[in-house]
């Protein structure tokens, strides 16, 4: 038996939070949201996928952000995503270079971590 892969990451968000949820990791990150399943939708949140990328929004009632654990995403031209963050009203923080990595963090409208990662190409 082996591990094989990541199929989602979850993270948690507070009640009545989808619509925020939705304007950060749909229309800032560019994640498109699926339905949840009829019989999970009952329970709140959002899905946000596109291929092998799964990011779920799950409602916990008494919610705490994700400061330290995070997801960390690749991404394609880091500069343009980060000014469309900056210019949606998200800080976003520069951290030092991981060896092949340009690399920064962003919060979620709920505090949730996010490191955005570009490899370096020389």
């Amino acid at each position: 038996m082996t591990i094989e892969c990541i199929d989602h990451v979850q993270l948690a968000m507070p009640p009545g939070g989808e619509d925020e949820a939705r304007a950060f990791y749909a229309d800032a990150l560019g994640i498109p949201e699926i339905p949840k399943p009829p019989h999970l939708a009952v329970r709140g949140g959002c899905w946000f996928e596109r291929g092998a990328l799964k990011v779920h929004l799950g409602v916990e009632k008494d919610f705490r952000a994700a400061r330290k654990a995070h997801p960390a995403f690749i991404v394609t031209d880091l500069a343009r995503l980060v000014q469309g963050l900056v210019s949606r009203g998200y800080r976003v923080v520069e951290d030092q270079p991981l060896e092949g990595y340009d690399r920064r963090y962003v919060d979620d409208p709920f505090g949730n971590r996010i490191e955005l990662m570009q490899p370096i190409r020389d």
